[in-house]
């Protein structure tokens, strides 16, 4: 029962669109860093292309298709009318409005900070304000769906909330509560100081703040995906989730220990003690248990499709599978990404590990075969499959389709495998320029010639992602029926109230989070760091 359609497709077509531009950025980075482009006589302007793409890429798409796909899900999955649809259209529109005034001192050269904000940088205040208005946008989305689901639960009193409501509501709550961070280091460090209150800033503290922020955002990031990978695929290709409890527990796993890891992101910080840091980094390795759960239930559930479709032998099933179906490429195009950018992240959460890779292209390589590789192409599938629903005219040209998700696949292995080499070679990130005639760095020339090419694939790619889309709008009509989600083999009749609430959840994530930041977020607090504000673009 998708009644909201307006409201879900316009998040859905300004999500894509700003992706399409982020995308566009992101390609020309690459090409005026490598020995391809020209040396750019104003570096300035990579910096200001390298912010926009990040805020675009980590605030504004990820958090539209979030709350897109939660007001589908909302309605479809609890098969009732979205309560507070006006509510739901302030928040899109603060998100509207955000965007617009973020982006306007990027363009100007005077928010060129990267969307980590990288105090003492300091820029524009409209910049910092503008990300605030996303932030309150997306938290409006965050209270619908509990009233929502508060709503239904007093209409169905013991009924097991469906899977796919209770793992949106999960992701909602972790966003909530991963974004305080960010919002205390604008609140109390940067938003004083852009506003002329103040003139130095606590950069260690602040640093601290946003790493409670840095981490915890990549799941919230996921959610969609899991989300998809439990209640879309296996209905899409035949089959049914191997195990509602264990996809509970995923989720509910994400809740807890996606929080209290975020200090592995500064290992190279003296203001934080090795004892955190090792704490930080022990919580890390436990986000793998959530993974490592759908890793195993998702392919039982695959394996249930194909033997559903005469699949036989120890792996002769997966001759069976619909290969030729989007959804199932999709899939198995995350998984490979997920499975090369999890192994990275094992380095990466590593004490002694990181000391070797950290600041460099590795890092720029792993985040995006994580979020550019196993997230989006699964935010493309999303759309594929709610797109008929949302419409009412039919995807036809499914050839085109598996073309545009085989070239985002080979697009992003092509861009990050070499930046993970270099990486290990001690190329450094952020660097607008590189001297590739320059002996010391000659042979890692290649490398970045394939990755700039590997840019413009995920660009061509993007582009016909969102043709299609846009095709599908004057496609035939078609009568695509109610939107469903996928059934467990075994569908519960009755959930332990443990796997059917929030409540322990939420209150174990805050706990963990308090443990793990209130000491050096205190002791930061009382002893300072504060060096001088460094203005972008003051002349």
């Amino acid at each position: 029962m998708l009644v909201n359609r307006k409201l879900i497709l316009a998040h859905f077509w300004l999500a894509f669109a700003v992706f399409g531009v982020a995308l566009t950025l992101g390609a020309w980075q690459m090409f005026i860093r490598s020995p391809l482009g020209t040396w750019l006589s104003n570096p300035e302007l990579y910096y200001r292309s390298l912010t926009a793409h990040g805020t675009v890429m980590g605030y504004v798409f990820p958090t539209l298709v979030a709350m897109g796909f939660g007001y589908a899900i909302s309605e479809s999955a609890l098969e009732q009318r979205l309560v507070g649809v006006r509510w739901a259209w302030t928040g899109f529109w603060l998100i509207v409005a955000g965007s617009i005034m973020a982006v306007i001192p990027i363009a100007l050269g005077r928010a060129s900070v990267l969307y980590t904000f990288y105090p003492p940088l300091i820029g524009n205040i409209f910049y910092y304000l503008g990300v605030v208005l996303v932030v309150v946008g997306s938290w409006i989305w965050v209270a619908l769906m509990s009233i929502n689901l508060r709503i239904w639960r007093k209409a169905h009193p013991g009924a097991p909330v469906p899977l796919a409501m209770f793992a949106n509501v999960a992701g909602s709550y972790l966003w909530a509560w991963t974004a305080v961070g960010a919002a205390l280091e604008l609140l109390l460090q940067i938003i004083p100081v852009a506003a002329g209150l103040k003139n130095t800033i606590d950069a260690g503290l602040a640093r601290v703040f946003f790493s409670w922020t840095l981490h915890a955002i990549v799941y919230f990031w996921l959610m969609p995906t899991y989300i998809a990978y439990y209640t879309i695929v296996p209905r899409a290709i035949g089959g049914r989730v191997y195990s509602d409890s264990m996809a509970r527990i995923s989720f509910i796993l994400f809740l807890v220990v996606a929080m209290p890891i975020g200090m592995h992101h500064t290992f190279a910080d003296p203001q934080v003690g090795a004892g955190f840091k090792f704490i930080h980094s022990a919580f890390t390795a436990l986000v793998a248990l959530p993974t490592l759960l759908t890793v195993f239930t998702i392919c039982a559930s695959v394996e249930i499709a194909a033997r559903l479709r005469g699949g036989r032998g120890l792996f002769g099933w997966l001759r069976a599978l619909p290969w030729d179906n989007p959804m199932m490429l999709a899939l198995a195009f995350s998984f490979v990404m997920l499975g090369f950018g999890g192994a990275g992240g094992l380095i990466n959460m590593s004490y002694q590990l990181d000391a070797s890779i950290h600041n460099t292209q590795w890092i720029t390589g792993h985040f995006h075969l994580i979020f550019g590789g196993a997230i989006v192409i699964m935010y493309f599938a999303i759309a594929y499959d709610l797109w008929p629903h949302l419409t009412g005219r039919e995807l036809i040209d499914v050839r085109l389709i598996r073309t545009q998700l085989w070239l985002w696949f080979i697009g992003m292995v092509v861009t990050t495998f070499p930046w993970h080499w270099v990486g290990i070679l001690g190329m450094p990130r952020r660097m607008a320029y590189f001297d590739f005639a320059d002996p010391a760095i000659a042979p890692q020339a290649l490398s970045v010639i394939f990755s700039a090419i590997g840019g413009f694939v995920l660009l061509t790619s993007g582009i016909m992602f969102i043709v299609i889309l846009a095709r599908g709008m004057r496609a035939p009509q078609v009568d695509a029926g109610a939107y469903r989600f996928a059934v467990a083999v075994h569908q519960p009749a009755t959930v332990p109230v443990a796997l059917n609430t929030h409540a322990l959840w939420v209150a174990l994530m805050i706990a963990l989070t308090i443990t793990n930041y209130g000491y050096p977020i205190l002791n930061l607090a009382t002893t300072g760091t504060s060096v001088p504000a460094v203005y972008v673009g003051a002349q």
